[in-house]
């Protein structure tokens, strides 16, 4: 086995682990806000929110910074920072006595971690750009896996020892995957520039990024799939209520739901990642996207629990390649040394897109209904999926040895 092969899977296995620790606690995470209690006088509601909206938004400012401080002194070291800092964080959140402070350590969370994006560059920077396509989903395959796990061994945990018990399971599973990297990873990738090109300063290196052909568009099409993916996640369990009866089993349903989509999206990630590598991301993203729109349109049409469990399950299916076609594209398009500016600018645009879509979600529900979210994300997929067919630049070949433009 090869050395990229061998850090490919480490980090597979690094990426499942930490997937599985910060799903466990997501589902139940308003729950544990309202069992805390505030302590300001604003409503449970307000901070329940702000535990998922001040995350996101730290992490879309912090997330840039580090992935350039990451061309300079290494992937490796960026990964185990957020793998060690999330696992102190965390454990920290097992403690805390009210709503603010969870808020609070949420707020740092975002500023410390990003294990993902870390993860991508460390992965990009080693494989082979001709197989890349290939390791990106072999990397969504074990964060959708985790994903998938999570919610399960959270519920149990829940139920079983409290809400506090999951942080503590999660602090855990944070160091094993931060010493499996430090342990396993032997060399972390790290760039290593021509003496007559010194270290560009932020600004001028993410300057130099979004001034490469294709990259804006590409950093556009990965807001709009991730605003058109997570839109309809905060208003599941209240649509499945609409097709119930009771709402009894309500928790059951929308945790199948979103687990079986999850485990879709690992099903097909690997293989679709490798069609890109043989066919251009290009067209899988093109193709990808045009199946979403249908089966988002058909959303629209369900009547009961099942037939919505199955759309879901194929979407999860065709995200398996929307995903990493973009992770992909962006890696093809920059050169050598550039990796963590650009998927720390990508993780960054990624959190906006969390932040943003339960606002949109929540004004097309407001004016709209419930259904009106499948039509807005069919037509946000309509829009990627035609952008990338008309405005998207096919990648050059190879791996090009300067970063930027």
């Amino acid at each position: 086995m090869q050395r990229w092969q061998t850090t490919l899977w480490i980090m597979f296995t690094a990426q499942l682990i930490s997937a599985v620790g910060f799903a466990v606690f997501f589902p139940f995470l308003p729950l544990y806000v309202a069992d805390l209690g505030t302590q300001t006088g604003l409503s449970i509601e307000f901070w329940a929110g702000m535990a998922f909206s001040s995350q996101a938004i730290t992490m879309a400012l912090a997330s840039p910074i580090w992935g350039s401080l990451a061309d300079r002194v290494g992937y490796k070291l960026m990964v185990e920072r957020a793998m060690y800092g999330g696992a102190l964080i965390l454990l920290l959140m097992a403690f805390v006595r009210s709503a603010e402070e969870l808020v609070l350590l949420r707020a740092i969370q975002g500023m410390i971690t990003g294990t993902i994006s870390a993860a991508n560059a460390l992965v990009a920077a080693e494989v082979p750009r001709e197989r890349l396509g290939y390791a990106m989903g072999t990397l969504q395959m074990g964060l959708w896996g985790g994903i998938a796990l999570g919610p399960l061994i959270g519920g149990l945990l829940a139920d079983a020892f409290g809400y506090r018990m999951p942080f503590v399971l999660t602090a855990g599973l944070l160091l094993l995957a931060g010493l499996l990297v430090s342990l396993g990873v032997r060399r972390g990738a790290r760039p290593s520039p021509k003496a007559d090109q010194p270290h560009q300063g932020l600004l001028a290196s993410w300057r130099a990024i979004l001034a490469t052909s294709g990259m804006p568009l590409a950093y556009s099409l990965r807001f709009l799939a991730s605003l058109a993916h997570t839109i309809f996640i905060p208003f599941a369990p209240l649509f499945i209520l609409t097709l119930m009866a009771t709402d009894e089993r309500i928790g059951t349903v929308t945790g199948v739901m979103v687990g079986t989509a999850s485990a879709a999206s690992v099903a097909t990630s690997i293989y679709l990642g490798r069609l890109g590598d043989q066919h251009g991301h290009r067209w899988v993203l093109i193709g990808c996207a045009s199946l979403s729109v249908l089966l988002y349109l058909l959303h629209i049409f369900v009547t009961n629990p099942w037939q919505l469990l199955a759309l879901q399950l194929s979407a999860g299916a065709v995200w398996g390649g929307v995903s990493p076609a973009i992770s992909a594209l962006l890696g093809r398009y920059t050169g050598t040394g550039s990796e963590g500016a650009v998927y720390g600018i990508d993780n960054a645009i990624v959190s906006i897109a969390r932040a943003v879509a339960p606002i949109l979600g929540a004004l097309v529900v407001l004016l709209i209904g419930l259904r009106g979210i499948f039509i807005i994300t069919a037509l946000i997929y309509a829009l990627v999926g035609g952008l990338a067919l008309l405005r998207l630049p096919d990648p050059p070949e190879g791996r090009k040895e300067e970063s930027g433009a």
